[in-house]
C-alpha cells in the first residue's frame, strides 16, 4: 500500500509539471496515437481498433463514485456499442492493477444489481500523463493532476468527429454518446443533418433544397418524401 501511494505521488508530479503543454486535438484532427498497457494488455490506440468507430473516456481517478457508475452504463450497453461497431477505451492515471481491483469492483456490483456482467473495453493505465497531454485532458483551472472528464468519438478513419468534457460533478449520458455515434454514422452515409432533440428513426435535415419545380413536375412523389418548415429547413422523412 506504501509503494501504491508513493507511485501515485510520483504520477501526480509527472502530470502536473506536464499539464501546461497539453494541447486539445479539434474536431477535424487525426486522433493522437499512443500505445499503453490497459487490463486486457498492450492496446496501440486508435490503430488496434481498426475501421470501428472509437470512443476515448477519460477518467480522473478510479473509484469515484461518478466515474464508477459510468463504467456501470458502459458495461451494460457493450452489446448495443458492438452492434454499432463501436469500440470503447477508458483512461486514468491509476496503474493497471488498480484499474484491474476497480474492474472486479464494478463487475461485482454489476453481478449484485442485474446478473453476471463482465467489462470488456480496455482501461488504459497512463502512468506517464502521456495520453493526458495528448488529448488535453489536463484543465489547470480546475485540477493539474487529473484529468477532466472528457469523451473523444472518432471515427473509422480515426479523425475526431466530436468532442465534450463534463464537471466532476455531473455524470456522462451514455444514451447521448450513442445517440451522437448513430446521428455522425447516418449524416456521414447519407449526407443529410440532424436537428435538435433529433433521435434514430426521425426525419433529418437535408443541406439543400431536394428538387426543383421541373423536377417535381417529372416525379410528384417527391413532395411526399420531403417537406420544409420555413424557407432555410428541409426535412427529408424516415420510416420508423
Amino acid at each position: 500500500m506504501k509503494r501504491l501511494a508513493i507511485s501515485s505521488l510520483i504520477v501526480l508530479f509527472v502530470i502536473t509539471s506536464r499539464a501546461k503543454d497539453g494541447k486539445l486535438p479539434l474536431i477535424g484532427d487525426k486522433a493522437p496515437s499512443f500505445k499503453e498497457n490497459t487490463t486486457n494488455g498492450m492496446l496501440n490506440f486508435p490503430e488496434d481498433f481498426g475501421k470501428s468507430w472509437k470512443i476515448l473516456f477519460s477518467h480522473p481517478l478510479d473509484f469515484t463514485p461518478v466515474c464508477t457508475s459510468e463504467l456501470c452504463a458502459l458495461a451494460y450497453e457493450q452489446e448495443k456499442l458492438d452492434s454499432l461497431g463501436i469500440k470503447i477505451a477508458v483512461v486514468s492515471i491509476d496503474e493497471v492493477e488498480r484499474h484491474l481491483l476497480w474492474k472486479e469492483f464494478i463487475e461485482r456490483i454489476l453481478k449484485d444489481n442485474s446478473g453476471r456482467v463482465k467489462i470488456n473495453f480496455p482501461i488504459v493505465a497512463d502512468l506517464s500523463g502521456k495520453i493526458s497531454k495528448k488529448y488535453g485532458m489536463l484543465h489547470s483551472s480546475v485540477n493539474d493532476s487529473r484529468d477532466v472528464r472528457g469523451v473523444f468519438i472518432i471515427d473509422p478513419d480515426n479523425v475526431v468527429q466530436a468532442i465534450n468534457f463534463y464537471p466532476m460533478s455531473v455524470g456522462r449520458s451514455i444514451d447521448e454518446i450513442i445517440r451522437t455515434v448513430t446521428a455522425l454514422q447516418l449524416t456521414q452515409k447519407e449526407n443529410v443533418l440532424t436537428p435538435a432533440n433529433w433521435n434514430p428513426g426521425d426525419d433529418v435535415l437535408i443541406p439543400h433544397r431536394p428538387y426543383s419545380i421541373e423536377e417535381l413536375k417529372e416525379n410528384p412523389e417527391l413532395e411526399n418524401q420531403f417537406y420544409n418548415v420555413g424557407e432555410f429547413m428541409w426535412f427529408k422523412k424516415m420510416n420508423k
